[in-house]
């Protein structure tokens, strides 16, 4: 009985996992941007250990242009 009750659940969570609602494309998407975002914190901690305000205001900006490239690839791939 609980060799059926086992394979039953793995039937059913084999189910759930078939039905995924994403495309290949979105997955890629979604990867690229949490690379990005991954990025920009890069930048953001550059930008904290910057020596001098000129170079944290140019890390700064490209951490905020980085995340709104992250933001861009997926409102594009929604």
């Amino acid at each position: 009985m609980k060799k059926i009750l086992a394979v039953a659940a793995a039937a059913g969570l084999m189910t759930l996992a078939a039905c995924t609602s994403s495309t290949p494309a979105e997955n890629n998407a979604e990867a690229v941007a949490d690379n990005l975002e991954a990025v920009a914190d890069n930048y953001e901690a550059l930008a904290d250990n910057a020596t001098n305000a000129s170079d944290e205001a140019v890390l700064e900006n490209a951490a905020d242009n980085t995340d709104a490239a992250a933001d861009a690839v997926r409102s594009n791939a929604q």
